[in-house]
């Protein structure tokens, strides 16, 4: 688990050893054990080390090729490595370390940009051959790393953030519009796009070529549902299992010490039950709480530690989240607003003082149908079926106004049904999933910046996923639309980040791509069934987890915001968010800011979530677009 960076010098003079010090300084704490870096005429390439995998300087980066001619960077782990080296020692190829970088070369130097088909993990890398003069760059399938991108008139760089590319001498800092709109939307910006004009996501399952004449960027993998199995639901439940169990064992393979998050849900307790199968010594698991009884799930990850017998840490988020904010939200060098972040960062914190290696829950829920919202989804679709479209286009609009007069939960609640059941199951899937209403942003938004905008629309994003999904029912369309957007573009940059700002690796066996492969052959009665989310991973773990804890309501990692800017949040928010500087006041309305901050205060309306993401936002561009600062504090 890394940081990496670097440039290329075909078309521009980026000032050598100088600019790749000031790029990987950037992201120290992605890599505080080592560093590393390489420059030609050509190309530069750096590196910061978190030592997990052969902890002695033979697993230092930039890494080279025994005749030099290959050099790599790499962040990551590749689960598989140890087969895929066995495979290669078979061919006569020896090796000078026990790292999993030293397979990622020496594979390259056998099979070229086919090496990806072959590699299992999460990982960002960038590779320079210095025979074929070009830089390839790839990401893993499901974008577990993150890779960015800098490209303008023939000036490119990268990084694992963006404030290495930021580190740069001159990089224009111009702000995207249409990513303006996506973060109020979604909470985050959607790939390819970031929230500068001139830098770029690399897709996950992309890789990129670069040389003298250009770049390319190409797709070497996506996820399939258009082949359901016929298998039965026990032999799919076997299967699932025995899956699950080595993806989870490979997982566990350190040369650090390894540990756990545990919220108490289905995901994280199926995980350290399979952990605790395979470890010869008690699993160290780790929990954040909360005051709030209402979002606190500790008393449940408790059972679960108790159960299996774990090395049991525990943290309650008490009043102080705001004395320890802007420092959590700086390391989110875009616009970021999951309010999870932070009791993500929280649980970070917590297990780096027990472990270096965590793993984790995530993916279930995306694979397996385990949202809230997939239950909401389908109570709307058998709604939208008995009424014909002409009575839901022309009427539901109507009584939609009219909801929205009714004060209160209720009328706000029956406004986004009826808005939502106007529309297709794609675009409602998005309408009831915002956390911005149209009328919210029009009613924000300054009429120039609307002008600019003209007729962009953040649903777009979900639609074209929607649409390129090759699943044979709508629940298929849905989940594939929630793995390459809000999985990718949210919850896996959450992790990243407030893992990487407290310098732990997680890994989450539930996202390896064969798991993924399997459920998106099962049928969608096998992941949802009669209102019962996750139906057969909750088969798979009903052995190893109590039934009240199996099957009872979902919690998410919630945050009480409405009463943190009501009370913990609300002399470090009011500054920003009623005022005249720049950042927001740049997109909205001054005034209509003033009155969602009134109404919450006074409890006429909960705008817990917009001023959030407002606050979010406000606090990013305060540190990224304003100064040319880019390292933590």
């Amino acid at each position: 688990m890394c940081g990496i960076a670097g440039f290329s010098l075909f078309n521009f003079n980026e000032g050598g050893e100088t600019s790749l010090e000031a790029m990987h300084k950037a992201i120290h704490h992605r890599g505080p054990d080592a560093s590393g870096m390489y420059i030609d005429e050509h190309i530069g390439l750096c590196h910061r080390r978190l030592s997990i995998l052969d902890l002695s300087e033979a697993g230092n980066q930039p890494m080279y090729s025994k005749d030099g001619d290959l050099v790599i960077v790499f962040n990551g782990e590749i689960y598989n490595f140890l087969e895929l080296r066995a495979e290669l020692e078979n061919d006569g190829v020896t090796f000078k370390s026990h790292t999993d970088t030293e397979v990622i070369l020496e594979l390259y130097a056998r099979e070229g940009t086919k090496c990806l088909d072959k590699l299992n993990g999460m990982f960002a890398f960038a590779l320079w051959d210095k025979n074929k003069q070009e830089l390839f760059i790839a990401r893993d399938r499901l974008g577990k790393k993150p890779l960015y991108y800098f490209n303008d008139n023939g000036r490119f760089a990268f990084g694992s953030e963006i404030k290495a590319i930021l580190a740069l001498e001159n990089i224009p800092r111009e702000i995207r519009l249409d990513a303006v709109y996506d973060f109020f939307a979604y909470q985050y910006v959607p790939d390819p796009k970031s929230i500068f004009k001139h830098i770029h996501k690399l897709p996950p399952a992309h890789y990129l070529i670069l040389n003298k004449d250009g770049f390319s960027i190409h797709e070497y993998w996506d996820l399939s549902f258009k082949n359901t199995t016929s298998a039965s639901e026990d032999a799919n439940k076997a299967q699932l299992k025995t899956l699950l169990e080595k993806v989870t064992k490979q997982r566990m393979i350190s040369d650090v010490p390894l540990g756990a998050f545990l919220s108490g849900g289905v995901d994280s307790s199926g995980v350290v039950a399979m952990m605790a199968q395979a470890s010869e010594t008690p699993v160290k698991t780790c929990t954040i709480g909360f005051d709030d009884k209402a979002f606190n799930e500790a008393d449940f990850a408790r059972e679960i530690a108790e159960k299996y017998e774990t090395e049991h840490h525990e943290f309650t988020v008490h009043q102080n989240v705001s004395d320890r904010l802007e420092h959590i939200v700086s390391f989110f060098d875009e616009p970021f607003a999951d309010p999870s972040l932070v009791p993500t960062f929280f649980v970070s914190e917590l297990a780096r003082k027990a472990v270096t290696v965590a793993l984790a829950g995530d993916g279930g829920d995306e694979m397996f149908a385990g949202y809230e919202k997939y239950s909401i989804d389908d109570v709307e679709n058998k709604l939208r079926s008995k009424f014909p479209e002409a009575v839901r286009k022309s009427v539901f609009p109507h009584l939609a106004k009219l909801a929205g007069k009714v004060p209160g939960t209720v009328g706000k609640k029956a406004k986004s049904l009826l808005t939502s059941l106007s529309h297709e199951p794609a675009m409602g899937f998005y309408i009831t999933n915002s956390m911005m209403t149209d009328e919210m942003w029009q009613s924000l938004v300054k009429p120039e910046v609307a002008q600019q905008l003209a007729d962009y629309h953040p649903s777009q994003y979900t639609l074209d996923m929607y649409n390129k999904a090759d699943g044979p029912d709508h629940l298929s369309k849905i989940l594939y639309t929630d793995i390459k957007t809000y999985m990718t573009g949210d919850i896996l940059v959450k992790v990243d980040r407030m893992s990487m700002a407290n310098s732990l690796e997680v890994r989450a066996p539930i996202l390896d791509y064969q798991v993924a492969e399997f459920a998106a052959t099962l049928p969608s009665s096998q992941k949802y069934r009669d209102g019962e989310k996750k139906y057969l991973l909750k088969e798979v773990f009903k052995p190893f987890i109590p039934d009240s804890l199996l099957y009872r309501k979902k919690m998410g990692f919630s945050t009480p915001l409405d009463e943190w800017f009501r009370g913990e949040l609300k002399a470090l928010s009011e500054s920003r968010l009623v005022g005249t500087q720049r950042g927001l006041n740049d997109v909205f309305d001054s005034g209509v800011i003033k009155k969602l901050w009134e109404e919450h205060q006074t409890r006429k309306a909960d705008h817990g979530i917009v001023l959030w993401s407002m606050l979010m936002y406000q606090m990013w561009f305060e540190r990224y677009a304003l100064t040319q600062e880019v390292t933590q504090q």
